[in-house]
């Protein structure tokens, strides 16, 4: 079953200093991390801050093609998480056509964003995600979806490195 989330935001594990974006339920019962690259994070952060390029950017150009040629991005999904790697499918209308394409995440996240599209995950990978996602914060290994969160949201500025964001 399919649960809708958006995106929370974007931080930076403390630890690898590799970037994270966080996807929330609707209900925020549900936080669900997605370590990326940091090129797909800047694109990311800013779609969600909707700054302008003086020229469009990969995901900007995307959808501008998109755009020109009347393809309809329905929706994407994080439909997966096998061996510590996140799968997405973009769902899209061509010429009333339904067409579904491989994706990363990051990538599917970042043409979502800029084209209004919703973001839906598979509650299996929800699951399977707060069992393999393991961290280390002093000596406690964290598996559960709401103590990452809470990582993740009490990170100081100084836990950031020099990646912030």
């Amino acid at each position: 079953m399919l649960k809708e989330m958006k995106v929370a935001g974007i931080t930076v594990d403390p630890f690898t200093n590799t970037p994270i974006v966080l996807l929330k339920d609707l209900e925020d019962k549900d936080v669900l991390p997605i370590w990326i690259g940091l090129l797909e994070a800047s694109s990311i952060a800013t779609a969600l801050e909707n700054i302008q390029t003086p020229r469009p950017m990969t995901h900007d150009l995307i959808k501008n093609i998109l755009d020109t040629l009347g393809v309809k991005i329905v929706k994407i999904e994080v439909n997966d998480l096998r061996d510590n790697t996140y799968y997405a499918l973009i769902h899209m209308n061509v010429n009333d056509r339904r067409l579904t394409i491989d994706s990363r995440p990051s990538d599917a996240i970042a043409i979502a964003i800029r084209t209004g599209a919703p973001i839906f995950v598979e509650e299996s990978v929800i699951k399977k995600s707060s069992k393999a996602e393991i961290s280390k914060k002093g000596d406690k290994v964290v598996t559960d979806s709401s103590e990452w969160e809470d990582i993740l949201e009490n990170l100081s500025s100084d836990d950031f490195g020099k990646y912030k964001m």
